[in-house]
Order: structure tokens, then C-alpha cells, then sequence
């Protein structure tokens, strides 16, 4: 708000302006009546129009100024609070989207900050117009007739409680709207991104009642609101037609008894019948403040969280990043749950390491901690021999790639889902390449409109393996000298996988981590990891965990039962 503080200021005069062309209208009502109609001084008539048309005209101009300078102010305030709220977001670690649902985060981002937009805005600059047009009305009815001002000054007061009863009910329940609107947006959110797991367990019927109770609970508090409205409002403007009622039959008599002139009269019921309005939106913009306030805290509050992953005051981008990566003595514990303990390995620039293990087991956790989505709680992660937590997050993520186990596309084009690790810099023929390394090229062609077939939210539209071939492709173009696969080729046929795996093996210069549950996944690893309760339980090349005849060895039985007769361990 600070940084409108002028243009407030233009907003606030335009007001004033408009107010005081608005107030100077019962003046001319009042020589009409006295000095033409009374007075018969008919040569001061179309002075006098011509005067109310002007103050017509010129409160219209202002009340325009007024409007676009506060409504330009709201708008550009609201614009700016959904920025830095969606780019404070962004900063945050992973463990605070673990514990915020995605409908609260969608909340906070549009329905909250539209509230606080509207109420700095133009509900902001109605209440100060109100409360001023109220007291320079009274002022004016004060230097009118000190006793019949005396009707709406003991009518304000009880308006006024009214008023703030009504808020002070309305605060608690836009509290638990607001709380209720989080809750049906990520119900929402999650049955339709969901939907076809949804359908396949033909739980329509259950996601439907479920929707239907918080729908229902949502409507309850409306309506509890509206109940406290309808209390509330008609009370509030019934006070403000009896104060008009007991200005006129007040007035009368002070005209009939010669107290007061007709002219007097008139302008005074103007300024009456002027006053009820701010008394009728009290209920309105109390209504809309208690909303904003109510929604200006949770985004405060939402504001208030701090990364747990910081950069160092220190940190620096390396000239160059071959790609060696250390574990020295790494443990990690989230919320009190021991994951991983005591892991240490080393892989040289453009060598391959192979991971596997139970479910479970820690593999994702420990690709996570490379890209300092946590940060280890033991020991520490070099990368060419400098901690991580040391070096720029930008620039540690910018030097991997990682297929993730949860493929996540964009609805965008083939091409520019591709693109995301370079997006203004990865040309076509990058694209096609990564496309044709990751076995993707083949089906892309056959797309409607090829690389610029637009693809739906989460890849729909695409079989499993093909969203996989292009989250490999994304991966593979950003060329980075860190690739990881996690579980990356889960639903490939054996013969994609193993072309994949020859062109990944043709990338000589990018070391490589490969997670995955197959065999035929990690084979070829120069030194592969059997993680078991966050430990290593198992390492070493194909064959020598082969002849250890230990865990990689059952698997292996599993894998490939019809050939147990090459088995070193018969």
C-alpha cells in the first residue's frame, strides 16, 4: 500500500471533492425553495439549475477519479500479493508441501488475495467515504438546525452496535469459511486429478457424498452468514428510515411553529436521506472487511514459514562441474523416523551407479537429498568434492537431471515439456535428439501435429511408457553432468529399456544413478548398492554380488527363475 501512497492521496481528494459537491446540493434546495418558490425570485432559477446540473457533472468526474484510482490500486496491490506470495511458494523446502495440501495453497493464492485486494481497494475507500460523508453531513445539519441534529446523533450510536455486533459474528464465520473453502477445493482438486483411479474402483458414488458433505458443510456456514445478514441488516436499515421519518415530522412542526424555514427544511431532509446510505453498507462493508481480514491473516501466516533449505552467505558456482558425487558417512531422519544412516559411496565422473532395493528401502529419499530438497541430518554429500550445501541451489540443480518416479508433464507441447530444464535455450534439433536417444522419437511422429501436439495436465492422453520416454527425453536434453533414473523404466517393454540403456552408455561424459527394481535395470552399473532399512546392505559389480549369493542374488533367482542353472551359487 505504501507504494500507491500518492495515488491514495489523489483518490482520497477526489473524494473529498465529490463529498463536497455532493453537500453543497441541499444548499441550493434550500434557496429554490425559499428565495423562487417562496421569495417568487424567479430570475435566480436558472442560476440555480444550471448550478445543480454542474454539481452533477463535476461529482460524476470525481466520483470516476475516485473509483479507477482506488480500483487501479486494488487490482495492482492484489497483483503484486499473488506474486510474492506464488514466489515465496516456490522458495519453500519440501517439507512444507508435505504438510500443505494443494487446495489450502490455491485458496491462499486466489479466493484470499482477491479479498484483501477488494477490501485496500474500493471496499477500503467506500468505508472512509462513508464515515466521512457521515460526519461533514451531520456538520452541515449541526449548522442547519442544532436540535433536530440531535434525531440522528442518538440514532447513530445504536447503528453503530449494531454494526459491530454483526462484524464481530461475521469475523468468526468467514474465519471458518475460508477454512471450509480449502477444504472443497482440495477434495475437488484431488477426485479430478484423480479421476481415472477414480473410475477404475467406480468410486464415483463415495467421491460424490464425500464432495457432497463438505459442499453441504460450506453451504451450512453461508447460510449461517446470511442468517446473521438477515438479523442484522433489515434492523440496521429500519433505523435509518425512522431517523428520516423523525427528521420530517420533527421538522414540520419547527415550520409550522415558525422555528424553521421551509428551505431549511428541505435542505436538512436532504442531508438526512444523504446519511442513511452509509448506515444501510455498514453491514455490507463489515461484511467484506471481517472477509479480507480473516483472509489476510492465513496468507500472513502462510507467509510466516521459512525454508528449511538455505543458501550460504558464502555460496559460490564452481567454474566447471565434472560430476563426481560423495556420500561420506549421510544419515536422515524426518519427523522422528530414521530413513537412511551411515551411507557412504563415491562415483567418478561418467560412471554409473546402481541402485536397488525393497519399497521403502530410502532410494528416492537419497535423490532427494542430492538436490537438497532436505538436507541430510548426518554426515554430508560432496559434489567434485564440495559440499553441496555450500553451492548456490541454482546452480546444484541446474547440474542434474533426474526422471522422477512420479512422471509429471506439463499441458503444454511435446516440444516444450522437452524443453523445461532449458526452455529459452534448447533448439529443435536438441529436442529431436534427446527425443531419439530416449526411444520416444518413433510414437512423437506419429502424434496429430508431432512435436507440437499439446498434451494434457499430468501427460493425459499418453500411455505410461510413453510419459516416461519424454520425462527420459526431458532429462536427457538438459545434458547435465549428474543424470538419475529413478525407477525411470518401470513401464517400458525389455527391448525399449534396453535401447535406452545403450544410448545412456553412449553419454560418456555424465555420471550417472540408476534406481530400479529390475535386474536388466542396473546390470551394467560399475558398482551397484543393495539398500535395505536405510543401510547398505549390499555393493559391488553384477557379478561380484552374484557370487555373494545374497539379496541382489534372490532377486535375481526371481527375475530370471527359468535360468537358475547359470547361477554361480547352485
Amino acid at each position: 500500500m505504501k507504494r500507491y501512497g500518492l495515488l491514495y492521496l489523489f483518490g482520497f481528494l477526489s473524494m473529498l471533492i465529490s463529498i463536497a459537491l455532493d453537500l453543497t446540493a441541499p444548499q441550493i434546495t434550500k434557496r429554490i425553495i425559499d428565495d423562487v418558490i417562496i421569495g417568487r425570485q424567479m430570475q435566480l432559477l436558472s442560476g440555480l439549475l444550471l448550478g445543480l446540473l454542474g454539481i452533477g457533472a463535476g461529482r460524476a468526474l470525481f466520483q470516476y477519479l475516485k473509483e479507477f484510482s482506488y480500483d487501479y490500486i486494488g487490482v495492482s496491490i492484489g497483483c503484486h500479493m499473488r506474486k510474492d506470495l506464488f514466489r515465496h511458494l516456490q522458495a519453500m523446502s519440501m517439507d512444507f508441501f508435505d504438510r500443505h495440501n494443494t487446495g489450502e495453497l490455491m485458496t491462499r493464492v486466489k479466493e484470499d488475495v482477491d479479498k484483501v485486494w477488494i477490501a485496500v481497494g474500493f471496499i477500503g475507500i467506500l468505508a472512509v467515504e462513508a464515515v466521512t460523508h457521515t460526519v461533514l453531513v451531520i456538520f452541515c445539519m449541526f449548522r442547519l438546525n442544532p436540535l433536530l441534529t440531535l434525531i440522528p446523533l442518538l440514532l447513530l450510536p445504536v447503528i453503530g452496535v449494531c454494526a459491530l455486533r454483526m462484524e464481530r459474528r461475521l469475523g468468526d464465520v468467514y474465519e471458518r469459511i475460508s477454512e471450509e473453502t480449502a477444504e472443497l477445493n482440495t477434495v475437488a482438486q484431488e477426485c479430478l486429478a484423480g479421476v481415472r483411479t477414480v473410475k477404475a474402483f467406480a468410486r464415483e458414488d463415495y467421491e460424490i457424498k464425500k464432495f457432497g458433505r463438505h459442499n453441504q458443510k460450506f453451504y451450512d456456514l453461508n447460510m449461517e452468514q446470511a442468517k446473521l445478514l438477515a438479523h442484522y441488516q433489515p434492523l440496521i436499515t429500519f433505523l435509518g428510515q425512522a431517523m428520516l421519518f423523525s427528521v420530517v415530522v420533527a421538522g414540520g412542526l419547527m415550520v409550522i411553529t415558525g422555528h424553521m424555514s421551509l428551505g431549511n427544511l428541505g435542505a436538512f431532509s436532504e442531508y438526512a436521506n444523504n446519511v442513511i446510505w452509509p448506515m444501510q453498507i455498514v453491514g455490507w462493508l463489515s461484511n467484506d472487511i471481517a472477509s479480507a481480514f480473516a483472509s489476510w491473516k492465513k496468507i500472513k501466516k502462510t507467509a510466516s514459514h521459512t525454508s528449511n533449505i538455505t543458501e550460504a552467505a558464502d555460496a559460490k558456482s564452481p567454474a566447471d562441474i565434472r560430476g563426481e558425487l560423495s556420500f561420506e558417512h549421510v544419515g536422515f531422519s524426518l519427523d522422528g523416523h530414521e530413513i537412511l544412516k551411515d551411507i557412504n559411496l563415491t562415483i567418478k565422473p561418467g560412471q554409473t551407479l546402481g541402485i536397488m532395493g525393497m519399497t521403502g528401502a530410502g532410494k528416492t529419499t537419497m535423490v532427494n537429498l542430492i538436490q537438497r530438497f532436505y538436507d541430510v541430518t548426518e554426515g554430508r554429500i560432496l559434489l567434485d568434492g564440495t559440499d553441496i550445501r555450500s553451492l548456490p541451489l541454482s546452480t546444484l540443480r541446474s547440474a542434474v537431471s533426474v526422471v522422477m518416479q512420479d512422471v509429471f508433464l506439463f499441458s503444454d507441447t511435446v516440444a516444450e515439456n522437452v524443453k523445461t530444464g532449458q526452455c529459452a535455450t534448447l533448439t529443435q534439433d536438441t529436442v529431436e535428439w534427446a527425443a531419439e536417444r530416449a526411444g520416444a522419437s518413433r510414437f512423437i511422429g506419429k502424434l496429430g501435429n508431432q512435436y507440437e501436439t499439446v498434451i494434457g495436465e499430468r501427460g493425459v492422453g499418453l500411455s505410461g511408457g510413453q510419459k516416461q520416454r519424454i520425462s527420459i527425453a526431458r532429462a536427457i536434453a538438459k545434458e547435465t553432468p549428474l543424470l538419475i533414473l529413478d525407477d525411470a523404466t518401470s513401464a517400458l517393454d525389455m527391448e525399449t529399456e534396453r535401447l535406452i540403456q545403450k544410448n545412456l552408455k553412449e553419454v560418456s561424459r555424465t555420471t550417472k544413478i540408476i534406481i530400479g527394481h529390475r535386474i536388466s535395470a542396473v546390470r551394467a552399473a560399475d558398482e551397484i548398492l543393495i539398500l535395505e532399512n536405510g543401510s547398505v546392505a549390499e555393493r559391488g559389480t553384477h557379478e561380484e554380488l552374484m557370487e555373494k549369493c545374497g539379496r541382489y542374488y534372490q532377486t535375481w533367482c526371481v527375475q530370471y527363475e527359468d535360468r537358475k542353472e547359470e547361477s554361480p551359487c547352485q
